[in-house]
Formats: C-alpha cells, structure tokens, sequence
C-alpha cells in the first residue's frame, strides 16, 4: 500500500547512515504471533529502553512508531501531543522479475529500532512506561522457519528472498481458481479476491515451492491475529465472530468467522487443522492495541535492547494506521452537542496514497458493491474509533461499523517509472539535484512556468493530446481486472523536458480517474462523502492533490502532522501501553483534533475544467473498452 514518498519527505533523519549498524540476531524477532505466516500487519508496542544502554538524562514519555514500506521501513519519534520530533529510514531491497516482485527480511526493522533509540539519546530524552512502539506494514508475505531462519519464496532458491511483496502479482491463475468458487466469503471482498491478498500467494508457495511451505513467526510467543488483517485480508468474518461468540466448539463458519468449505475448495485445508490454528483460532483474532500474550519474549527483547515483558498490540494494515492517525484531525465538534454524532465519521473518506492509494469509507450498514474491497466488519470500528471503547478481557468491544475499501495497485509507483523511463530523466534529475529539491517539485515548475509562457487558461489543459490509462500492475478496484494493461496514447518524437512534464502531469490527471470511477459507483449507496482526508508521501505533491480535486470534484483536508502512518502506529503502541484507555482517546490527544488545519485545497471553480476532465474521463473509460475488445480479438486469433 501507501509506501514512503522520501523525495517528499520533510523531516530530517535522526542519525546519518553510519548509525544504521546494529546488533546482530534474527530479524523475526519483529514478527509477532499476532499475525499469520503471510500476513502484512502492523503490531503494536510500549517501549521502554533497556537501563544500561541510557545515561542519566531527562525523562519524558515519547512515542515510536514504524512503517515497513514497498521501498523502505521508516521509523518516526513523536512526543506527547501528536508532534514528530525527528524519523530515520533504512531501504529494504527488493528484486523484481516479471511479476514477482520479492524482498529480503534482514533486520531492517531492527536497524530503524537502534536508529530511533540512539537518536532519542541524541534528543536528550528517554521512554519510560507509558510511552508506546508500534509496527507497520502492508502485506509482505513472510517465510521463516520455527528458528525465524529465512525460508525462500523464490523460484530462485535464494533464501534471501524471504517475502513476497504485496504487489506481486505471481498468484493471477490462482486467484481465478479461487474466484471461481462459490464461497459466500467473496462477496466480503467486492465479489473477487486479489493476487495480492494471502490466499492465492499461499496457495502459490503450496503448489511451487513444497519446501517452503512450513512458516513460523516468533516475538510475543502469543497466537493471536489482528482482526484486521484476518477481515481484510483473509476472508475472516468477524461479524459472525461476534454474532456467536458464546459459541467454543463450533466449527461452521457463522461460529467461528472461517469458511472450513472455502479452504477445502481452494486447495489449502490443511490450514483448518487444529481447529485453525495456523491462520488464526475464533478466540486468537483480537481488536488492534490489544496486548499480546505477556509483551516480548526475553530472545525477542534482547535483540531489541529492549526489556523482557514489554507490552506488543495487536496491529494494523498500514493504511488502517493511516486512518488512525488523521481521522480526528477534524472540526472540533459541536460543544453543545450532548450525543457523540454515530453518523459523522460516515461523511469521511480517508486517501491514502503513497507507492499505491487506498480510499476507505465507512457505513453502519453493509455495501455490498462489486470490484470494491469489503464489507469489513469492525475493523473500521478501530479504525473509526467512537467513545466507548474499553480494552477489557479478551476483546476490545466497540460499536458496529462496516468499512469498504477500494484504490490503485500502482499510483507513486507509476509516476515513478513513467519518469525513469524517460530518456530526459537522468538530466532532471541532475537538475533537480543541484537545486536541491525533487524531481517532482521540478516536473511542477516546469508545468507553472509553461502555463505562464504559453498563457494557457489552466494548467490541466495541457494534456488534451496524451492520455494515459495508468493500469499499468492491473486494475484493483472497481474493475477488478489484474490482467489490465497500461495504455499511453499520444506519443510523439519529442524527448525533451517539458513534454516528459506533460506525460508527467497526464498520468497524474488519469490516476484520479481510478476513484473518479470509483465515486461514480459507490456515491449512490453511501452516505455522502463530505470531507477528504488525505495522507501518505503523495499527500506533499500540490499537483498531485490539486488535480485530484479538480477531478473528484471534493475539497481535501491535510492534517497538521504529514506522517499519519508513522502517527497511527505510534498510537496503537500507546493504546497497548495503557496509556490511553481506548484508540478514540488516543486519537483525539495525538491527532491534534480542532486545531486549525494546516491546508484545505479545494476544486477549481471554473467550470471550463469540470468540463474538461468529464472528457477526459470519457476517454479514459474508452481506453478500457478498447482494451477488452483488443484481448478478445487477440484470444480469437490464438484460439
């Protein structure tokens, strides 16, 4: 999902890459039971340094927080009001070949964790109990032994290569397998799965690498899954969870959340032995914050130079974390008001964009809306907090919310090989280097400069020769399409500056198209969207958020703090630390709510540009459709 966007980040990093050294010991460490062999999560912790390794210094509660992103893992220290004091980031290699795209697990995690602990001693402060760590990440597929040695995932046989990248699309054919079932779970997932979520990955190691196909996470020593990640990513019910809680024995899938048919079917009921056990047990899944087990393992503490016993919650996907950290940098609500209004956070709708975009929105009742992601059943409910939530006993209850999630595969990911790939790139990026910006804030003053000297009436309307359908890693939402393939029509002999500028600035145009579409579905069974959260490294391009709406037609609001990510995982750690009774309280101190915001940019008032993009959109609907009646005249020819 929303990786880091480090061209656009405005934060310095705390130590330089000299002090990226750390101690050795398995990166696994970080691997919580909490989540599945295969599943992206964001775990959550308090952090309090181990007492030899921190000099006598001040103390003061601060708050860490960690994203593990498609480029890198980034780590971010926040104090008591929500405010970033300083981040670190260390990249993570990846290997792309084809469609699998894998990565390598080498205590990058733990580099970001010496990083943050030395540079809170550079800071001259020091956790103590109260203050909170949490990890995030966006669905790597990790493979380690019961040791937390690597067990490859690669048809390479290299064991580096210990994850598969959420955006590998290796597992297409098993995905149809999959989707041709008639499992009553699909339709929780838009009506289709993608090759991107666990199942058909799993499915994939099962039936290509037999070897690999024995996986163990180890960290808390606690078997416990986020519903998040179960709900979102893993087919789990977690409405029916609730429905028959009382329940301990059944094993039907009202009982328990799974579907024991759908695993048979697909090909992976070994996974329901031991009643579930592998991929979470009904009374395993809990709400994120809540503490695992009894915190880390004394092995798992020890490679953190943390203490034994320091609380782990359970986690988030990092888009979710997103969510948490920029839902309540709202208005502050009516004082007057004597009822917390159920129905505000349904006028919401969170952007998070960054490597890919994800827009959430939540409902009190189910949508079910074909090629859109969910319903999902109480993950919004902490995502989405309201006042009464208590962690108590074995679950954090809360009130019912349904979320449906729709978005990009590929969004900075796109603008990113558009640009590389253009034979003007290197001397732009020199360019951009020696005035020491980004290439993107470059290609944007190319485009005012060129609005200026061309004197056109807006800057959008430089794109009406080149149009741009930016399927390019498939199509996620609402078509559902991993096979669709990227378009660029209007090409010509020029390599120069300004025409990569227009290239540019129509694959930005064209990515809003993707929840302009998504808008014109989904806008007539839900609520009405009133207010645009955004967040995520794409958040700091004005271009890119500009255009967006022009073309969506919706004003959107940025919140004080630009690391939401960073934020929402910081505050699942202090929700696991107690420090906050609940992720409502925790938000609502930490996300700044009824401050000023720090801008709202809204759509154009001309209507010339309203015009201009609804024929846009009716080109890139055309793209599409050609498309489809291309592979079908192609599919004839080879039949």
């Amino acid at each position: 999902m929303s990786g880091p966007r480090r061209d656009w980040s405005d934060t310095t990093p705390l130590l330089s890459p000299q002090h990226y050294r750390h101690r050795g010991g398995s990166a696994s460490a970080f691997s919580d039971r909490g989540s599945s062999s295969f599943s992206g999560r964001r775990a959550s912790a308090s952090l309090e340094m181990a007492t030899a390794a921190v000099p006598a210094v001040p103390t003061r509660s601060v708050l860490l927080g960690v994203d593990v992103g498609t480029g890198s893992a980034r780590a971010g220290l926040f104090d008591e009001d929500g405010k970033l004091l300083g981040s670190a980031s260390s990249p993570i290699q990846i290997w792309k070949d084809g469609d699998c795209i894998e990565a390598i697990f080498n205590r990058h995690l733990a580099c970001n964790m010496c990083c943050c602990k030395s540079g809170m001693l550079s800071c001259k402060c020091r956790m103590r109990r109260g203050g909170g760590f949490g990890i995030c990440s966006y669905l790597f597929s990790l493979a380690v032994d019961a040791d937390g040695s690597p067990v490859t995932v690669s048809l390479s046989g290299d064991s580096r290569r210990n994850i598969i990248v959420w955006m590998d699309h290796r597992a297409v054919k098993q995905a149809e397998k999959i989707n041709s079932s008639s499992s009553p779970v699909l339709q929780y997932c838009g009506g289709s799965l993608s090759p991107e979520m666990p199942p058909p990955k799993l499915l994939w190691v099962k039936e290509n690498l037999q070897e690999s196909w024995t996986m163990a996470f180890r960290a808390t020593g606690d078997n416990n899954r986020s519903l998040c990640t179960t709900v979102c990513k893993w087919t789990y019910l977690g409405h029916a969870h609730m429905q028959q809680v009382d329940e301990k024995d059944s094993r039907n899938m009202e009982a328990c959340g799974w579907d024991d048919d759908f695993w048979e079917e697909i090909g992976l009921g070994d996974l329901i032995d031991g009643h579930l056990a592998k991929i979470g047990e009904r009374r395993s899944v809990a709400f994120p914050g809540h503490p695992l087990g009894s915190g880390l393992t004394p092995d798992a503490a020890k490679e953190l130079g943390l203490r034994a016993g320091t609380p782990v919650g359970t986690s988030l996907i990092d888009a979710h974390a997103g969510g948490v950290g920029v839902m309540e940098s709202v208005a502050v609500p009516d004082p007057e008001a004597k009822e917390y209004d159920k129905e505000a956070i349904c006028h919401r709708l969170v952007l998070v964009c960054g490597t890919s975009t994800c827009h959430m929105a939540v409902s009190c009742s189910k949508l079910f809306i074909p090629g859109v992601w969910g319903p999902f059943w109480s993950v919004s409910k902490s995502l989405f907090d309201v006042p009464d939530l208590l962690l108590s006993g074995e679950l954090a209850m809360v009130p019912e919310y349904w979320l449906t999630e729709g978005g990009q595969s590929a969004t900075g990911a796109l603008l990113d090989y558009i640009i590389e790939n253009h034979v003007a790139s290197p001397c732009l990026a020199n360019r951009a280097a020696s005035q020491n910006i980004s290439v993107f804030e470059l290609l944007n003053k190319i485009l005012e400069l060129m609005v200026q000297d061309l004197n056109s009436p807006f800057l959008a309307a430089f794109t009406e020769d080149i149009h741009v359908l930016p399927d390019f890693h498939g199509n996620r939402s609402p078509i559902a399409d991993p096979k669709a393939k990227g378009v660029v029509c209007g090409l010509t002999l020029d390599t120069s500056e300004k025409q990569l500028a227009l290239l540019y600035l129509a694959t930005v145009q064209e990515l809003h198209m993707v929840p302009a579409t998504l808008w014109s579905i989904a806008m007539p069974m839900v609520t009405e969207i009133d207010t645009l959260l955004a967040c995520g490294g794409l958040s700091k391009n004005p271009l890119f958020l500009q255009e967006h709406a022009d073309i969506v037609g919706c004003s959107i609001v940025l919140p004080r703090e630009s690391e939401s990510v960073l934020l929402g995982a910081a505050i699942l750690g202090a929700v696991a630390s107690k420090k906050y009774s609940s992720l409502s309280d925790a938000m609502k101190a930490l996300n700044a709510a009824g401050q000023a915001f720090k801008q709202v940019i809204h759509p154009a008032k001309d209507p010339k540009v309203k015009k201009y993009h609804d024929a846009k959109y009716q080109i890139f609907r055309e793209l599409y459709e050609q498309q489809l009646s291309h592979r079908s005249i192609m599919a004839q020819a080879l039949a």
